[in-house]
């Protein structure tokens, strides 16, 4: 007989000294039981709780006859006692008494032995597996193991499991959803990489002059934009999964960090994106996309047109030429209206023109070259067309380019009319931590006080940012379903690298992203050679851009966001659903008069409200039939599953219904096809509606109730539950009541 140390349970295996090759490919098949000693071990008649044990030196697993003992010590047939599974054997229904060693004979006539351990009673001296915490008084530990070889047991069970877990979670398939360009780098071809050097380059035009404006937005610095445009689109092009999405600074972003940062500089912008790429990189790796869910479609629209409204107000005073601090939308309309005497013509004449040519060039990609089939237009007419659709995507640079040569033949001349954005700090920013401290107005700042300043940002800011790319993704997926875990893990990795070089929170653009598209990108690549403009643009242009007119730089950013005021959804929110204007409307006045922070929660809240309501007032369908049998009754059908929050609004209804409707002798039969599931509390509420049905001694039918309904509903022991779930034992009960009722009837009548 060829012995194998095996163990039972979850604990580790031991390897055989001479193995069996005979036993590779045997049936296995439960034949006996021996006790340690080798004697005969009569069965217990308790049932078994499950044992698992691991035949470690059978590989290929053999396969089995599933056989066990039953209480009377015959055998018996029981697919569930033995099954093998990974090369596990699952023994059920056969022990639950001290240990004991139980023999699997092969069918060539080796056997393998396996100690099956009980760690809740005392073995038999000499038993195999560990013995009881306690021996008999509540001594020590029986010789042969003990509590704190069970415990060492349980710790290496954790520790394979982790090890099982972390072997299941390492697999190539996972491996290229996590790191998306292991997938598409070996089939990147020529074609594929002048599309994205194509797409790159025009969108590093675009971004240069975004970032330098929404650096302003944010209240920082200009370079701080340009530190936000290039780490976050190398690192996007690692994890992203879509290549449309161009990551950097946003309008959103900058505004959410001009709210937060309440004057206390860039080192509070620089931790909030380490923190906010924490909290949105924690957020993929739980899964906690359906977070987002929550806030609807009423809501972002209230929020981003409030936004947008926000960022151009910021503006205007930069379009006039004003000098004045404010960031509130009251505020800043307030000191306009106090400061508009001082308004620079120039500067006012230089921003409206700006705004108008802007504006213009962004139609001029839509104007037709030739025939309207692109397969009938000459060469000439197809780099016309081009050219118009080059002109209008690089408008931002464009104009700010000319505003710049402008100013500067000015100031060569000893003129400045307009009010420059000044000296911009030239070359890369250190590669270093984040600030976790810092000095502000001769005050310092530890970690826990800059958070505590930055509050509800660490929050905010990552959630609408994430909303903002998952939105921008779904919008260029072309029908492909989004990951959003993916999207949410790339992007908090693009905020936490990106704050070691000095950056403010980054997100997808959605302006870029369509520059993106319409560009040809073939891959997320084209991230790669936007950084690098933005990259030599540090190097080689910071003193250039010092000439640029921060008029022309308001004017950009209030061309960009006026089309975010999404005032045409109201219609159609009107047409659909007029209830969809409440929060659409309360997000856009709070986020407007107070806080965009302030108003999201409003918006989720006022959501919130609406969902707990329509759970407490499901809709309740009344109607009267007759069965084919003749007999009347009443058809009640609630739309929705049954919580407690709806219970006794159901139960009232029905209620009324038998007594109104059905004279309160009318069979009641409750259409529950829409009720999935069920509470405790409504199980209750549901069998004191039975009895309140029984008192009167009025029938209530429950028809088409699932299974796993019914189970819930008896087990609180209603009085008499009535259920069927076809059409045909409706008729027949309903036809039982019919004939059970005529009898009475007919007994009464003989009485009188």
């Amino acid at each position: 007989m060829t012995k194998y140390k095996i163990r039972s349970g979850a604990a580790p295996f031991g390897r055989c000294a001479d193995d069996d090759p005979a036993a590779v490919g045997s049936q296995v098949t439960l034949t006996s039981f021996l006790s340690a000693d080798g004697g005969d071990e009569p069965l217990p008649s308790r049932t078994a709780t499950p044992d698992a044990v691991r035949l470690a030196d059978l590989s290929p697993p053999p396969p089995l006859t599933c056989s066990t003992f039953n209480n009377n010590n015959n055998l018996v047939n029981n697919n569930n006692s033995i099954s093998n599974n990974n090369n596990n054997v699952q023994l059920n229904n056969l022990y639950n008494g001290p240990a004991w060693t139980g023999a699997l004979s092969l069918s060539n006539g080796g056997s393998v032995s396996v100690a099956i351990a009980d760690e809740t009673l005392p073995p038999k001296q000499g038993a195999a597996g560990p013995p009881s915490p306690a021996g008999p008084g509540g001594g020590g530990a029986a010789p042969g193991g003990g509590s704190g070889g069970s415990g060492r047991r349980r710790g290496r069970a954790v520790l394979r499991w982790a090890a099982q877990r972390a072997r299941r979670g390492c697999t190539r398939k996972l491996l290229l959803r996590r790191v998306p360009i292991l997938a598409w780098l070996p089939q990147y071809t020529l074609a594929k990489g002048v599309a994205d050097l194509v797409a790159g380059f025009t969108v590093g035009l675009t971004v240069i002059p975004q970032a330098i404006a929404y650096a302003s937005v944010a209240g920082l610095p200009p370079q701080y934009g340009l530190y936000s445009s290039f780490m976050a689109c190398f690192i996007y092009t690692i994890f992203g999964s879509c290549k449309d999405s161009p990551v950097g600074p946003t309008a959103i972003a900058a505004i959410l960090t001009r709210e937060n940062l309440q004057g206390l500089g860039p080192p509070f912008a620089v931790l909030l994106c380490f923190l906010s790429g924490c909290v949105e990189l924690l957020m993929g790796i739980l899964q906690l996309g359906f977070l987002i869910d929550f806030i609807s479609g009423p809501v972002s629209v209230g929020f981003t047109s409030a936004a947008a409204i926000i960022i151009a107000t910021t503006q205007v005073k930069d379009v006039l030429g004003l000098k004045f601090s404010g960031s509130e939308f009251l505020e800043v309309w307030r000191k306009l209206f106090e400061h508009i005497t001082e308004t620079r013509k120039w500067d006012a004449i230089l921003g409206f023109a700006c705004m108008a040519v802007l504006l213009l060039l962004r139609k001029v990609k839509d104007i037709p070259v030739g025939p309207a089939d692109p397969k009938e237009k000459t060469k000439i007419q197809k780099i016309l067309g081009q050219l118009l659709w080059f002109v209008s995507t690089t408008r931002n640079i464009i104009v700010v380019v000319v505003c710049a040569v402008m100013a500067y033949m000015f100031k060569e001349h000893g003129e400045e009319p307009f009010i420059l954005t000044g000296e911009i700090k030239g070359g890369l920013p250190e590669f270093t931590f984040p600030p976790f401290s810092a000095e502000v107005n001769n005050q310092t700042y530890t970690f826990l006080n800059m958070v505590s300043n930055l509050s509800s940002a660490t929050f905010v800011v990552p959630l609408l940012a994430i909303l903002e790319n998952i939105a921008l993704a779904k919008v260029f997926s072309e029908g492909k379903p989004v990951d959003a875990t993916q999207e949410m893990i790339a992007l908090g990795v693009c905020n936490i690298m990106s704050s070691f070089v000095g950056s403010m929170p980054v997100s997808g653009a959605l302006s870029r992203g369509a520059v993106n598209h319409a560009s040809g990108v073939a891959t997320t690549f084209g991230g790669i050679y936007t950084g690098i403009i933005v990259i030599l643009s540090l190097h080689l242009f910071t003193p250039y851009f010092a000439y640029i007119p921060k008029a022309s730089l308001a004017a950009v950013i209030i061309a960009a966001v006026v089309f975010m005021v999404e005032f045409h959804v109201v219609k159609p929110m009107w047409r659909t659903k007029k209830i969809d204007l409440i929060p659409a409307c309360a997000t856009f006045l709070s986020c407007l008069f107070y806080r965009l922070e302030l108003g999201i929660v409003v918006g989720i809240g006022i959501n919130v409200v609406f969902l707990l309501y329509a759970s407490a007032r499901p809709s309740v369908k009344v109607e009267k039939f007759v069965s084919s049998s003749g007999c009347e009754y009443l058809l009640i059908t609630p739309d929705r599953s049954l919580v407690f929050p709806s219970v006794e609004y159901v139960r009232n209804v029905v209620s009324k219904a038998g007594i109104k409707q059905g004279s309160s002798s009318i069979p009641v039969v409750i259409d529950s096809r829409h009720i999935q599931a069920v509470d405790f509390t409504a199980a209750k509420g549901i069998k004191s509606l039975i009895e309140d049905f029984y008192k009167r001694n009025q029938p209530i039918l429950f028809y088409n109730l699932k299974p796993s309904v019914v189970e819930i509903f008896q087990g609180v022991q209603p009085k008499d539950l009535k259920h069927c779930s076809n059409e045909a034992e409706l008729n027949e009960m309903l036809k039982a009541y019919a004939n059970q009722t005529q009898g009475h009837q007919q007994q009464m009548t003989l009485r009188i």
